[in-house]
């Protein structure tokens, strides 16, 4: 069990950490000291680093994967890849719906970004709030072979999410007022519920 403690503790800090960094108090920090850099430059050093930081996480579960809970074997496991082929696919078109140049921070490198932001309710947004992190989830969960590490990495990176969506709503919600609550009143938050989506003007 000590791969399951170690990965839980290591997705613990590399939570807490990027949360750190996402907070906007060091964001004003670092703007107060370089004015500019943080609009510029902040978001694609975040992804850098936390690109960079979240390797040695999956490290832990690579040279320590601990006991095996399940394999799933043919023809089951053509249906858990499927499936988190799906999870991917929605990820890309949920990058696709919310710029995924502002996304790695290269728009706002290039100058190209404005400050104004928009509420993206079409699309796959239409049936979920955060198609990005459902998308992660099957990735993560329907992985064919699970032992004890990866569970804990799994649990550890699902939890992340969790908290990230929390954070994001807050962050949301502070920026477009009532137009994002009633958004979030109608629109699951992970599981899609396609018999009613929301209703954007064009639909």
């Amino acid at each position: 069990m000590l791969g399951f403690v170690v990965t839980l503790v290591a997705v613990g800090l590399y939570g807490a950490f990027h949360s750190w960094l996402a907070s906007r108090r060091v964001k004003a920090w670092v703007n107060a000291r370089s004015p500019g850099l943080e609009r510029r430059f902040y978001r694609v050093t975040y992804n850098i680093v936390a690109g960079v930081t979240l390797l040695p996480v999956l490290a832990v579960p690579a040279i320590d994967p601990g006991a095996t809970l399940y394999h799933i074997n043919p023809p089951w496991v053509f249906a858990s890849l499927i499936l988190q082929a799906a999870g991917v696919l929605l990820i890309v078109v949920g990058l696709l719906q919310t710029g995924p140049m502002a996304f790695l921070g290269l728009e706002q490198m290039t100058g190209a970004g404005t400050d104004d932001e928009t509420l993206v309710v079409s699309g796959v947004y239409r049936y979920m709030r955060h198609p990005l992190y459902t998308g992660g989830m099957l990735v993560i969960w329907l992985t064919p072979l699970m032992t004890t590490s990866v569970l804990a990495l799994d649990l550890g990176l699902t939890l992340y999410l969790y908290i990230g969506s929390l954070f994001e709503e807050r962050k949301l919600a502070g920026t477009f007022g009532n137009a994002y609550r009633e958004y979030q009143r109608q629109v699951p938050r992970f599981v899609p519920r396609l018999w009613r989506p929301f209703k954007t003007e064009a639909s």
